[in-house]
């Protein structure tokens, strides 16, 4: 059974589901209640489980829900994690259950699944546009008078698509809406702050159309200049605390307080410090970080600019000098070994993302007792197909057909849309609960 808290969502259905066999990473052979999985005495290590299957380490989502609480608390901000990463209702319910504002989303249809497990504020960190699309948000908003929902806009002509929508679909109370700043060359988003203003105005101006705040996504911002990065994120921020501002001095928010959101993404602390401080406005100002991907973390893009982040704050003090951990593991067995110094894997493009980079192999295992042992360097992923992944050997170390290894990932989203259920284990890798995802 699932013992991450479930915060105040509808995740009985859950555990009482019947699996069936074929569920990806299951070993089953016959129908099995969801909620006895954890019963059942597998360990990853002995092999227990189908290859390839998709970890969660337990301990590591419950330092990294504690990690971000805290970080919130310390710099003053509010999180509404972007669920579109994980699209798991029990990893929104433990996040909410942390503290998070709302769950942040990127379609209209996963607002529709998070909605149906009881998430009652979300954040449409993108452009609603389509009829359909448009009319199931009204319909919700319609239906459940207790639902918030925030969407974005960039420009007029979305706004009037919105507005004529409402025209024909009338609600109780206006729809809330953040004009986005974007990025030159970059995705969606007013290029200019001029760009943004006439925005702003054209949805202050509109019946039905509420300005809620001002929104961009800074996470973009990542080249192999890093100095020259974080210069532009911080005029980015600088920027987007301005429009607001400007926006304000012109009165065209409505609604009791001002959004001002950024995606957070690797630079939770250049946001919140770009946020801090805003004072003088005609009502409070609820500073959102969006970032979805610090739950799992990742051994590559991710830990990579959370080790920055680490430096930049000096180990994290505050926060018990403990940084975000990588709690998403792909494990595969070694299916042959056709020619010296090559391992073929049954894990491909299918089970693991590779759109930053490929996964990076980290230990290995004959099943068994014992714990993993770290893979030597040199060891490295040249190469995937759709389930076959190419692991190169360096000189002098040698696997066996039925061994297993265990990998790290890079970008935690294109990742965890491959699996449909994933196995929470803990230290031993024993299996504990399942984690379930609507893509």
């Amino acid at each position: 059974m699932n013992s991450l808290p479930h915060g105040g969502l509808a995740l009985a259905a859950l555990d009482e589901q019947l699996l069936q066999p074929g569920v990806k990473g299951l070993p089953i052979t016959a129908p099995l209640r969801q909620g006895a999985l954890g019963v059942q005495g597998w360990n990853v290590l002995r092999g227990d489980t189908s290859f390839p299957v998709a970890l969660l380490k337990a301990s590591a989502l419950r330092h990294n829900l504690d990690w971000m609480r805290r970080f919130c608390a310390q710099y003053g901000v509010t999180l509404a994690p972007h669920g579109k990463t994980t699209m798991s209702p029990q990893l929104f319910g433990a996040q909410l259950a942390n503290g998070a504002w709302g769950i942040t989303l990127a379609s209209a249809t996963q607002v529709q699944v998070a909605h149906r497990f009881g998430v009652r504020r979300v954040l449409l960190a993108n452009q609603l546009v389509a009829r359909a699309d448009i009319n199931s948000v009204l319909q919700l908003m319609h239906d459940d008078p207790a639902f918030e929902f925030f969407a974005l806009v960039d420009s007029v002509a979305g706004v009037t698509r919105l507005a004529d929508a409402l025209a024909d679909h009338p609600l109780a109370r206006p729809l809330p809406l953040l004009v986005e700043l974007g990025l030159a060359g970059k995705r969606a988003g007013c290029r200019t702050d001029a760009e943004a203003m006439v925005v702003a105005r054209a949805v202050a101006a509109a019946p039905n159309l509420q300005l809620a705040g001002i929104e961009g996504y800074e996470g973009l911002l990542v080249s192999d200049q890093r100095d020259d990065d974080l210069r532009a994120v911080n005029d980015f921020v600088a920027r987007l605390a301005a429009l607001a501002r400007a926006c304000d001095e012109e009165r065209l928010f409505g609604g009791a307080q001002i959004v001002l959101s950024a995606g957070g993404s690797g630079y939770f602390d250049l946001v919140a410090r770009g946020f801090a401080g805003i004072e003088g406005m005609s009502r409070p100002v609820l500073a959102v970080l969006r970032s979805g991907c610090y739950l799992t973390s990742d051994h590559g893009s991710y830990l990579r600019q959370i080790g920055e982040l680490d430096v930049r704050e000096e180990g994290h003090a505050a926060l018990g000098g403990a940084a975000l951990q990588p709690a998403l593991e792909v494990w595969s067995v070694v299916q042959s070994r056709p020619e010296p110094g090559l391992a073929i894997l049954g894990m491909g493009k299918r089970d693991a993302s590779y759109d930053i980079e490929l996964p990076i192999p980290l230990v290995w295992h004959r099943p068994g007792p014992g714990a993993p042992e770290p893979l030597p360097a040199g060891c490295a992923i040249v190469k995937m197909n759709d389930q076959h992944a190419y692991l190169q050997l360096p000189a002098g170390f040698d696997l066996e057909v039925g061994d297993l290894v265990g990998c790290g990932i890079s970008h935690p989203c294109t990742t965890f849309d491959k699996w449909p259920l994933l196995l929470a284990v803990d230290d031993d890798y024993a299996v504990r609960y399942a984690i379930n995802t609507f893509f």
